[in-house]
């Protein structure tokens, strides 16, 4: 028991990462699967490496330099996974004008000026807000937003359908629906994130996330009557923002 959750975790943490995992962890749809409750745990992994790396810099360096080298640390730690996914969805939404085309776009490898943009912005967005948090709070906001906004990304995989067919697709594994107690397992490590905030912080993050997740599931199911895995990509990155938006709106007034 102990040793095949480790090992979905661990299956977790090399899906997600590039962070090195033992050579007995399996790869297969079914323990892919398994391991999908614990993508909020994998958040906590890299919100904590965030935060240890700003916390770091911070002691060398002035904050924005901080922030920024925390930000290319987490980049570097998933191999821009999710940044991956918010380009290709958004320039396949962007871009597209039915289902079918929408997906041809997503599956290209180049980018476009609709992924460009977004890229952009998220980026600029994610340091911008960063920088403009108390530093007493900042590596707890790290450390929430990446747990957070992973759960964000599972709760698709709960409520939604996978729409891709071919088995070419890296998120092909994850296409299942998730079990109530899968969710609330996952739930329960998203909300271990927040613990280190002051609970009105963490609960207006927390809302402006959900209302982004179900902005962005409300046009998943619109387009694509599902989601693919750069959905869920997109769908992690925009509801990090927001949970970020959520928890400054709180510390400026």
């Amino acid at each position: 028991m102990i040793r095949r959750e480790a090992e979905a975790f661990l299956g977790a943490v090399r899906f997600f990462t590039r962070i090195p995992v033992p050579a007995w962890v399996g790869h297969s749809a079914e323990g892919l699967n398994r391991s999908a409750r614990y993508f909020p745990a994998v958040g906590l992994l890299i919100g904590a490496l965030a935060a240890l790396v700003y916390l770091g810099a911070a002691c060398l360096w002035p904050k924005p330099v901080a922030v920024l080298l925390s930000m290319a640390a987490t980049i570097y730690a998933t191999g821009a996974f999710h940044e991956d996914g918010l380009s290709d969805a958004t320039d396949g939404l962007g871009g597209g004008w039915d289902k079918l085309r929408i997906l041809e776009i997503m599956k290209d490898s180049r980018v476009g000026s609709y992924g460009v943009v977004a890229l952009v912005l998220a980026l600029l967005g994610k340091f911008v807000l960063l920088c403009e948090l108390p530093a007493e709070i900042l590596p707890w906001a790290l450390l929430g937003g990446h747990a957070l906004s992973r759960f964000a990304s599972t709760t698709l995989l709960y409520a939604m359908d996978y729409v891709r067919e071919d088995l070419q697709s890296k998120a092909k594994p994850l296409a299942t629906r998730l079990s109530s107690g899968a969710l609330v397992v996952a739930g329960v490590f998203a909300l271990a994130g927040l613990l280190g905030l002051p609970w009105q912080t963490a609960a207006q993050g927390v809302a402006l996330a959900a209302l982004a997740t179900l902005w962005l599931a409300r046009l998943f199911r619109r387009w694509l009557s599902g989601y693919t895995g750069d959905c869920l990509g997109a769908t992690q990155q925009v509801a990090e923002l927001a949970f970020y938006l959520g928890v400054l709106a709180v510390w400026q007034r």
